[in-house]
């Protein structure tokens, strides 16, 4: 009966480690996107690599901006599955903000 029940567990831990890999590249991959939803940018804060580009999605029926607390990057009013995209070349942390809604903040720290 244990012979039985080992036989069956080594293709169960390839499947899990198979998704747990595919899950870590989706989440590498996903790095550099921001989505606005619901008055939120989610994440609300994501570290990232200098070099890298972000792009910001807005998924709210209402328009949105994204503003940099220190003026280093600014968008227009971003619509319904409209995006913005900044490039990151330099380290540094970065706040930034909503300007028609200033409840929604968000930080990208740049490595």
């Amino acid at each position: 009966m244990l012979n039985r029940m080992y036989r069956h567990a080594a293709p169960v831990a390839i499947l899990l480690g198979s998704l747990v890999t595919a899950t870590a590249f989706s989440a590498a991959a996903d790095a550099g996107q921001i989505v606005i939803k619901s008055f939120m940018f989610t994440p609300n804060s994501v570290t990232i690599k200098a070099g890298t580009t972000v792009r910001w999605v807005n998924k709210d029926e209402e328009p949105h901006t994204v503003v940099s607390d220190a003026g280093v990057f600014r968008s227009g009013a971003v619509d319904t599955d409209e995006s913005f995209s900044f490039k990151f070349d330099t380290p540094g942390t970065y706040h930034f903000r909503c300007s028609i809604h200033p409840q929604m903040i968000g930080t990208i720290v740049v490595e």
